[in-house]
């Protein structure tokens, strides 16, 4: 039978539902997610404007998915419809509407069809980890107080975190909407975002996620530039990593673009080690 594939703006609940289960098949297939948490957090939402959702079906069965957004699409196929070309014909149709694409994992068969299409990658989004035990010990310059997030915070973050990433959108591009998902979401914990403040007001940021097990995220971290140089970003780091392991945890992981050399290189001193890497691909 042959496939279908449909471009939608919203999606149904049973179309969310299928999905869901896909992606959930996906990851223990592949051993990595298949999709960010942006993509999955609009999923769950059913879509919105300017988004496009292609469902994949053979017969009334969903065996792909692909989503677009703002130029940048991520797809998946189901373990058990794989082998067909299913692959490659999702990747010919959203690279037919622009977009780039994101391969999570640096899998092999993700990175073979990439380059079957003439794609090269173009950004890396690597994950770096450390276990909780032996942490550095970094002071909160005497300049800041730290105290923990309220929902009055909220502007004053939405606009230091839009000056901190302004070189990477899709963090720095971050809208009210975008902020309270995330929010809403059942890990969320205001004692886990951490807020430092100086004379001019919000000056840095360190929120921290718990995953199920044993693990937590440096979720986002981010200064002011009028603070670089500081020492806060650090001590920010040192703080978040000293309540995660409060919390019971054994091992944190964080994401950061290498093209933020910066970062990379505060988090290297500071004991994390490169584990693996997102690629993102686009026709050059």
């Amino acid at each position: 039978m042959n496939p279908t594939i449909t471009w939608l703006q919203t999606l149904s609940g049973a179309e969310i539902a299928a999905i869901d289960a896909m992606l959930n098949r996906v990851s223990d297939a592949d051993g990595v997610s298949s999709l960010s948490e942006h993509t999955y957090l609009h999923i769950l939402a059913g879509g919105g404007p300017g988004e496009q959702h292609a469902v994949v079906r053979i017969g009334e069965s969903i065996v792909g998915y692909a989503f677009v957004d703002d130029g940048v699409g991520e797809f998946l196929i189901d373990p058990a419809a794989r082998g067909q070309g299913l692959g490659r014909l999702l990747l010919q149709r959203v690279l037919a509407r622009g977009a780039r694409i994101w391969a999570h994992g640096q899998l092999p068969a993700a990175q073979a069809l990439a380059a079957q299409a003439g794609m090269m990658p173009v950004r890396q989004l690597c994950r770096y980890t450390r276990a909780l035990s032996d942490l550095p010990q970094r002071r909160i310059p005497e300049a800041f107080t730290v105290r923990a997030f309220t929902e009055a915070d909220a502007q004053a973050w939405l606009e230091l975190n839009a000056a901190a990433f302004v070189d990477l959108p899709d963090q720095g591009g971050w809208t009210r909407a975008d902020l309270d998902k995330r929010l809403q979401q059942p890990w969320f914990d205001a004692d886990g975002f951490l807020l430092a403040f100086d004379a001019e007001g919000l000056a840095g940021f360190h929120w921290t996620k718990v995953h199920h097990g044993s693990i937590g995220e440096v979720y986002v971290l981010g200064v002011a530039p009028r603070t670089q140089g500081s020492g806060l970003g650090s001590a920010l780091t040192c703080a978040g990593l000293a309540y995660l392991k409060a919390q019971g945890l054994t091992d944190v992981m964080l994401y950061v673009d290498t093209s933020n050399s910066a970062a990379v290189a505060m988090y290297t001193r500071l004991g994390f080690s490169r584990a693996d890497c997102d690629v993102q691909y686009a026709m050059i």
